[in-house]
């Protein structure tokens, strides 16, 4: 005869985090039978499975290249130790921001991406977005209570990332809703995660004009990890490669006819 390897209280808290009350009322009863801890099983897996799907759904993170593809040595500067260290998610239980800074084509959208996928992996609700998508979402003209709706589009996972600052120039009413969501995450202890080709004295240029930039790098950079990256775009590299490969088959085609 098997025994049973639930006990009691096991049996109890797993079937109430499930919501089966009548199961749970006859918790004694049930708990010799085989099938139970199968039930269990299956059901606690099929949920989990079905968070996780609906949490990369909502997490907007489109394709990218997984954390393994990372040319570590590409670029001539990289705090790899700090990058790594980023992936055990202790900023999240500290609400510090994460602010990937370097010229383009290093891999910051990259890692942003696998940042906020390993957050999904780990239970916790994110949101990747461009820059320039969200604040024009936000700046849509329509009603209060819609934007109030909109906010919480960003403010209210537990990740929010936002890609690409600084590639583009916006007015003020840019800028103060940038400060908006980021002003209601630092007070909700939630971090954003952000890159940006550009350092935080040249965000003058990205919004000109905005009285809110001085407060606004300040409330990004309170509680912070700052990775800086520098080097030639990898892009490029690859582009390179590309061109070069085609040129040598093109030559070894005509050399073949010849």
């Amino acid at each position: 005869m098997t025994l049973p390897t639930l006990t009691l209280e096991t049996a109890r808290a797993r079937l109430r985090r499930l919501g089966f009350y009548g199961l749970l009322a006859q918790t004694e009863t049930l708990l010799g039978e085989p099938w139970l801890e199968r039930v269990l099983d299956l059901e606690e897996h099929e949920r989990a499975r079905r968070s996780l799907k609906r949490r990369l759904d909502h997490a907007r993170l489109g394709a990218f290249k997984p954390l393994a593809d990372f040319d570590w040595h590409w670029p001539v500067k990289c705090e790899r130790a700090l990058i790594e260290e980023l992936f055990a998610l202790a900023f999240i239980e500290e609400a510090a921001n994460v602010v990937l800074i370097g010229p383009n084509g290093l891999g910051k959208t990259m890692l942003l991406k696998n940042l906020a996928y390993q957050a999904v992996l780990h239970g916790h609700s994110a949101r990747f977005t461009l820059a320039s998508d969200m604040l024009h979402d936000l700046a849509a003209p329509d009603s209060t209570s819609a934007l109030a709706l909109r906010l919480r589009r960003y403010t209210r996972p537990t990740v929010l990332a936002i890609d690409e600052v600084g590639y583009l120039s916006y007015d003020a009413r840019y800028a103060d809703l940038l400060f908006e969501v980021v002003t209601r995450r630092y007070e909700q202890q939630r971090p954003v995660l952000l890159t940006t080709n550009k350092p935080f004295h040249e965000w003058n240029q990205v919004f000109p004009n905005a009285a809110c930039v001085v407060t606004l790098v300040d409330r990004l950079l309170h509680r912070a990890e700052i990775v800086a990256l520098d080097g030639k775009s990898y892009r490029l590299k690859e582009a390179q490669e590309r061109t070069a490969r085609k040129s040598k088959s093109r030559t070894t085609a005509t050399r073949k006819e010849h």
